[in-house]
């Protein structure tokens, strides 16, 4: 989520069709439909590839949001960025890594409609061992490995929720290196109220029981969830394959659906 672009698709590398297509696009990928034409092409998709960007075109046709749910918050860089777009929502900031505390604190002194809880979410209130060897990159696992050796409270959404009195509808981020099915089953009465979920998902199974962003779809759509945008696509740096990216699902029965023309 957020992480910085590290391959572009390298002018040189587009042919003249694809350039001359690319630039036909210009106006749909540019912000607020106005064509920069002086702009390369592959900067204009990567601009329109940011989470920023997919939040304001699916906020722009009238989305309800009330409280923003941000699962792995870390110090709070998410929810920033989507506080303005958001202005009028409460903010629930849910980070398992110690690591982050200070910069939650400040953040909730910062901003009177945020609130945090210091543990992971999952499938039940217990708890469960984390890596948290990247203060960045920490995932949770229901069993104890060479790196997830440190045990940290779990709660579920629904509960924590039910706790803090948080109304919908909501907007639910997941951004949890393949522990997003617990989560997600620890969430079946809050995504009854849910508007839009954040996922980041992965093109390789990097975790035990991980959704393959493929798969995902598939788990969404029985939930009555879609895909429709993107942000952020990661290529690896070990040999520049297709990593992740970030899917924003919206519920099936919005209009978006039912229209099914380009123009």
């Amino acid at each position: 989520m957020l992480s910085a672009i590290k391959h572009f698709f390298v002018s040189s590398r587009i042919g003249p069709l694809a350039r001359k297509l690319f630039a036909s696009k210009a106006e749909t990928l540019s912000h607020g439909g106005a064509a920069a034409v002086s702009e390369p092409p592959e900067t204009l998709a990567f601009r329109a590839a940011s989470t920023v960007r997919a939040l304001e075109r699916i906020a722009s046709r009238g989305i309800e949001i009330e409280c923003v749910i941000d699962v792995g918050a870390s110090n709070g860089m998410w929810t920033a960025a989507t506080m303005p777009v958001f202005p009028g929502a409460r903010y629930l900031l849910v980070e398992a890594q110690k690591g982050h505390l200070d910069a939650l604190q400040h953040f909730v002194k910062q901003h009177s409609n945020a609130e945090y809880v210091l543990a992971a979410a999952g499938d039940e209130e217990s708890t469960v061992f984390f890596d948290d060897g990247n203060l960045f990159g920490g995932v949770a696992s229901k069993e104890q490995t060479v790196a997830a050796k440190i045990r940290v409270p779990m709660i579920t959404l629904d509960a924590e929720v039910k706790r803090r009195g948080l109304k919908g509808a909501y907007l639910v981020k997941l951004d949890t290196h393949g522990f997003e099915v617990p989560i997600l089953k620890g969430a079946v009465e809050t995504l009854k109220m849910t508007n839009l979920v954040v996922i980041e998902t992965y093109n390789f199974r990097i975790a035990p029981g991980s959704l393959l962003f493929h798969e995902m779809c598939g788990f969404m759509e029985k939930h009555g969830f879609g895909v429709i945008d993107i942000s952020e696509p990661l290529w690896r740096t070990h040999d520049r394959s297709f990593w992740q990216i970030d899917l924003f699902f919206v519920r099936l029965d919005r209009p978006e659906f039912s229209y099914l023309a380009y123009a």
